[in-house]
């Protein structure tokens, strides 16, 4: 069977096919850092891979389904897409915030993200700091107005047509400052260990 015809095949392949990268390169040995930073990166890459999905092409093609009076609609995207995506979104949310976590706790640099280099009084700590708040806003969003808001619009809980309306603005709103967020939140990540390019 051809692991590429599956996503868990081709995640799979992919994950032995970095490791056997990892391994190959020189030194070799366990690297608990490098691999809080490759997870962070991989589940960020996921997670704002669906925002900008979300905010960029589904959105808008929903709404272009609804206004044509002709055409398929948007129901097959709301029954088979949209739960689905909204899966890897959320839970790649979490395992993005978690590693990165992770990383500055084993690094020593938590408190000095958390307090935006006050601890440290450096670039480093403020940096990423500010990008790791704007991380943590944007998970609260994900998990507390994004998701149990969606639940309502595509039916995985019961809601009135008007808790749906309402449903769609808050939803709609948190996306969207979250698509807002991640573009200073992807500086703050590549700017912490280089300066900024302005």
């Amino acid at each position: 069977m051809n692991p590429l015809n599956s996503v868990r095949g081709a995640i799979l392949t992919g994950v032995i096919l970095a490791l056997i990268i990892a391994l190959a390169i020189p030194p070799t040995g366990f690297a608990e850092l490098g691999l809080a930073v490759w997870i962070h990166i991989l589940a960020g890459v996921m997670w704002i891979g669906l925002l900008y999905y979300f905010n960029v092409v589904q959105t808008p093609g929903l709404a272009a389904a609804a206004a044509d009076k002709g055409g398929p609609g948007g129901a097959g995207v709301t029954k088979y897409i949209a739960p689905r995506a909204l899966l890897w979104f959320r839970w790649s949310a979490l395992v993005t915030w978690l590693s990165g976590v992770w990383y500055l706790a084993r690094a020593n640099n938590l408190g000095n993200a958390i307090s935006l280099g006050h601890l440290g009084q450096d670039y480093y700590g403020l940096v990423i700091g500010i990008g790791g708040w704007l991380g943590t806003i944007m998970l609260f969003n994900v998990w507390a107005l994004i998701w149990p808001n969606q639940k309502k619009i595509l039916g995985i809980v019961p809601a009135t047509d008007e808790e749906k309306a309402k449903a769609r603005k808050i939803a709609a709103m948190a996306s969207r400052t979250n698509f807002v967020l991640s573009i200073p939140l992807l500086l703050c990540m590549g700017a912490s260990n280089h300066p900024l390019p302005f």
